[in-house]
């Protein structure tokens, strides 16, 4: 929000005409609302983890609390659009690894973290109480005043305000211009009073101009790494292709050769020899297609596919993938490779004896879950294509999460946003 433009509106002379008086009302209510249910459950946190502290169980809980400016601040930059058109946007950073412990690290070098925790700290003890009283007088006070004839119709006589007490009709009506004239009035501090708060809101959670830089910086990275990763893929088509179905035509090509200068029961011997050769060239290119984005996939859709991706495991996996429609084919896509490259990593590095795959929407999200009963102890830096999977959900704006504890079981969570789907349906 533009501080000029705030200006502006304050001064205009048709201020109270305009939408923007009971929108910065609706702001301020709405912050009362949210100040006390933050208060309350602020002083229960810090309250219960000081006592469950003692045995070690708070200590945890304690912690949490400094990342407890996160969600009210998201809560807060949806609120603000109340007041301000403009959107505001979350200055937190994507992991450039998966899991909760990269997360929590991102977010303790942030300084985005620190300034909403800030945030919380001024709304449950600055702000909140200031604009309860302001509601209050601004808008309780003369509503009361407002509502006496309707009041003293009810009662025969109302005491306005605890020491005004309306016995006659007029006195009724005079008490409902003073409370129009006095909330008129109110309008403009509670007014100003919004746009000051959120100023502040803004300044303190919205992305600033280097938090802006480093966010270009982490997609530019991010990019980067999904150009070299489908180099690598590009490289290992064209190798597979190379060292596999090419030398294959390449010997069927000279076999069907000597065939034709050759008679009798040797050139028969060629043409057999030939079609077991091309035989082995479709099998090859047919895996090789497989790879790069399979049939059944596009034929039958994501579920299909991931039966036939738990078919071909060596570890023994149980499917649940309970899909009503057909998703987006991007959707489809990125699915399918992310569960093909855990299974191929439970297959390799886990240890596993069985595995379970199950994927569900949850509104308009798709929800699929990869786990485990080995070993654990999964770490991207081990080359284990983690790190390239993040990067490939990130481009369908989706969220991978991993827990894998050393001793199992490990559990990799990807969720993937399909604006298409109408979850009515």
């Amino acid at each position: 929000m533009q501080s000029s433009a705030a200006w502006r509106a304050l001064t205009r002379r048709d201020l109270l005409l305009t939408s923007w008086p009971w929108r910065s009302l609706a702001y301020l209510v709405t912050g009362v609302l949210l100040g006390e249910v933050v208060l309350v459950v602020f002083l229960l946190a810090l309250f219960t983890s000081t006592i469950l502290a003692v045995l070690l169980v708070g200590i945890p809980l304690l912690l949490a609390l400094g990342f407890s400016g996160i969600p009210v601040a998201a809560l807060e930059r949806r609120r603000l659009r109340i007041i301000d058109p403009e959107p505001a946007a979350t200055p937190h950073r994507m992991p450039d690894l998966p899991g909760l412990r990269e997360w929590i690290s991102l977010r303790l070098q942030e300084q985005a973290t620190w300034r909403e925790l800030a945030y919380v700290v001024l709304l449950v003890t600055v702000l909140w109480p200031i604009e309860l009283l302001a509601v209050v007088f601004g808008l309780g006070m003369p509503s009361s005043m407002i509502l006496t004839p309707v009041l003293r119709a009810q009662a025969g006589e109302f005491r306005v305000l605890k020491f005004w007490l309306v016995n006659t009709e007029l006195e009724a009506f005079v008490a409902l211009a003073v409370g129009l004239i006095w909330l008129a009035l109110a309008l403009y501090p509670l007014t100003l009073l919004a746009t000051a708060h959120g100023m502040l809101a803004r300044l303190l959670l919205a992305p600033r101009e280097t938090e802006m830089g480093q966010r270009l910086d982490e997609l530019t990275r991010s990019r980067t790494r999904l150009v070299e990763a489908f180099e690598v893929e590009r490289r290992r088509i064209e190798r597979d292709l190379h060292d596999g179905a090419q030398q294959r035509l390449v010997a069927l090509a000279m076999t069907l050769g000597l065939a034709k200068l050759t008679e009798g029961s040797e050139m028969a011997e060629l043409v057999d020899k030939a079609h077991g050769q091309a035989k082995l060239a479709l099998a090859e290119i047919r895996d090789l297609i497989r790879g790069i984005h399979p049939q059944i996939l596009t034929d039958r859709g994501l579920s299909a596919a991931v039966a036939d991706l738990a078919d071909r495991s060596p570890v023994p996996v149980e499917v649940s993938v309970e899909l009503p429609v057909r998703l987006p084919e991007v959707v489809e896509s990125v699915a399918y490779f992310v569960v093909s490259e855990a299974l191929t990593n439970v297959a390799k590095h886990s240890d596993a004896r069985r595995a379970w795959v199950t994927g569900r929407l949850d509104g308009a999200r798709l929800v699929v879950e990869i786990r485990d009963d080995g070993a654990g102890g999964a770490d991207v830096s081990e080359g284990t294509g983690l790190a390239g999977l993040a990067d490939r959900v990130s481009v369908v704006n989706g969220r991978l999460m991993l827990s894998s504890p050393h001793g199992g079981p490990t559990l990799l969570r990807m969720e993937i946003p399909c604006t298409s789907i109408d979850p009515s349906k």
